[in-house]
């Protein structure tokens, strides 16, 4: 039996015993890195700030937009003190306006009132990113409502130029965030969009740039923009038959992921502090509090996905003082729960094999006649604690540079030889966090079915927050 001590997290890692013919594909350098940022913000900001709407209609006045503090430098300093890990910006919408003075439209700041025309969002934030040491993202809509261009075969030339700005000019871009929105142009026509050339233009000049969309190629759209990953979230997706936009995978799909895919496109949960994607000042009263962030999080970044959390600025320019309040208290939240891992000093056993477990019966799920004819293994171990301790929440890390393998597992809470609760589970991912009512145990055992026989669970911790934090 092999005792090893736990930090903040166990560290496991036990030979392949089993295979079967599933081989889970695997990350990129840049998604691995993508999947350790966990959350960042959105940043909704545009001629709708000032108008009130959520979609402009393309024939707003430029002079509209003219904030009147604007300060990236308080976006990033916010952004930082409440622990996001960058930014991404809509630096196109849908009504076409540019937050840079593209030369490919007369619909960007330089037509505007703000600075004389001299203006440059993405300059500024940017360079304030820089500063604070934040990811720069962009969002850049490809339906565009006022370029006259749109609807023919040259609006391709055009954003296609628009593209090549922002990624030149303004890089290194972390992320970009399209999404498949495609109404009707000024003209009354709508767009055949070249993706393929678009996605070719991106790897060419950044070939580092994450590539968000319904179907990628980096990162998927969640399915919804609750902000909730589905509780089975599987960081594979087909895409084999489906586009952007209407031809996407249905959205339960996106939630979860396809089980078996062929590709890694892992989840990313998109949501907004307030009702509104643009600040609308009716909205102030409404914004969500720290703790409905903090329920956001145990869904988006429990299940193994990421949380982009839209922050939009005010018509000043600025992070209204009643967002920046919400995410302080979220950073508080998240702060004080997860501080204290109480599995630190705690002794581990581990197994190869059900006779070696502590010489004692195990209650183990799924060694069935079913399991053993798909050439399922499972893999299991315990935590035994020197003294009784209360917990009511637990947290998986899976080695996913190693694939995600853990296709179902159980997790039973024992008080001496009694056991007294059990969280079971499907999918691990990156982090899975799972939450109780409030027990107290003597060891937790730790029952994990895989589809290649692997053991790739990497790091283990149990937490006692805040009850009225959890779901009873």
């Amino acid at each position: 039996m092999r005792k090893i001590s736990i930090g903040i997290f166990l560290l496991l890692s036990i030979n392949s015993i089993a295979q079967n013919n599933f081989q889970s594909p695997l990350p990129t350098r840049q998604q691995l890195a993508w999947h350790e940022k966990e959350y960042y913000l959105f940043m909704h900001f545009g001629p709708n700030t000032f108008t009130s709407k959520e979609w402009g209609e393309g024939n707003e006045s430029p002079e509209l937009f003219n904030p009147s503090e604007m300060d990236t430098r308080q976006w990033c300093r916010i952004a930082k003190k409440a622990g996001a890990k960058g930014i991404i910006i809509t630096a196109k919408h849908h009504d076409g306006f540019c937050l840079w003075p593209s030369k490919y439209s007369e619909h960007t700041v330089k037509e505007s009132k703000w600075k004389k025309g001299d203006g440059d969002v993405l300059k500024e934030l940017s360079k304030s990113c820089r500063e604070f040491g934040l990811k720069f993202g962009v969002y850049i809509s490809p339906w565009d409502r006022n370029h006259p261009d749109y609807g023919t075969e040259k609006y391709n030339d055009v954003f296609v130029g628009m593209l090549k700005e922002l990624l030149k000019n303004y890089g290194p871009i972390w992320e970009l965030w399209w999404d498949g929105a495609n109404g009707e142009g000024p003209n009354g026509k709508k767009q055949v969009y070249d993706w393929q050339r678009y996605e070719k233009t991106v790897r060419d000049i950044s070939p580092s740039t994450l590539i968000f969309s319904d179907i990628g190629p980096d990162i998927r759209w969640v399915g919804n923009e609750k902000g909730i990953a589905g509780e089975s979230n599987w960081n594979f997706l087909d895409t084999a038959g489906f586009k952007r936009g209407l031809g996407a995978p249905p959205t339960d799909t996106l939630n979860h992921g396809n089980y078996y895919g062929k590709q890694w496109i892992p989840a990313e949960c998109d949501v907004s502090i307030r009702p509104g994607w643009f600040w609308h000042e009716k909205e102030n009263d409404k914004v969500k509090t720290g703790e409905q962030l903090f329920d956001l999080y145990l869904k988006s970044v429990g299940r193994g996905a990421n949380l982009l959390l839209n922050v939009p600025p005010d018509s000043r320019g600025l992070i209204h003082e009643k967002d920046s309040a919400s995410l302080i208290t979220f950073k508080e939240l998240r702060e004080n729960s997860f501080k204290e891992n109480i599995l630190k000093g705690a002794d581990t056993y581990y197994q190869f094999s059900q006779k070696d477990f502590r010489n004692k019966p195990l209650l183990l799920r799924g060694f069935d006649t079913t399991s053993a004819y798909y050439g399922i293994n499972l893999q299991n171990f315990i935590v035994d604690f020197k003294k009784p301790v209360t917990i009511n929440c637990i947290a998986l890390k899976e080695a996913i540079h190693l694939g995600q393998t853990v296709r179902k597992f159980s997790i039973v809470l024992y008080n001496g030889d009694k056991p007294v609760g059990e969280v079971q589970g499907t999918s691990v991912g990156r982090k899975r966090i799972l939450t109780f009512p409030t027990t107290t145990v003597t060891s937790v055992r730790v029952y994990l079915e895989d589809a290649q026989g692997n053991d790739n669970i990497r790091g283990i911790a149990a937490y006692l927050i805040d009850e009225k934090l959890i779901e009873k």
